[in-house]
């Protein structure tokens, strides 16, 4: 199974974002905070050590979380 087609990432992906998206709601945390944790996150995969395998992973990964900051992906679906 390819890093594209994990049901567990997406899974994992898709409860972040709607834990994210109530705290939104709920006036919790402000969308600035929210981006940190987003960079938080980022950044703790751009850092990662291991073998080549593992660090493409991480970095594979912290695109993902960057291009979500960068497009502003955190966002309800249709």
């Amino acid at each position: 199974m390819s890093d594209q087609q994990d049901p567990a990432g997406m899974a994992a992906l898709s409860i972040c974002e709607a834990l994210l998206l109530a705290l939104q709601d709920r006036k919790v945390l402000p969308e600035r905070e929210i981006v940190g944790i987003l960079r938080d996150a980022a950044q703790t995969h751009e850092n990662a050590q291991g073998l080549e395998p593992e660090r493409q992973l991480h970095a594979t990964t912290a695109g993902l979380i960057n291009e979500i900051i960068e497009a502003g992906n955190l966002s309800r679906r249709s």
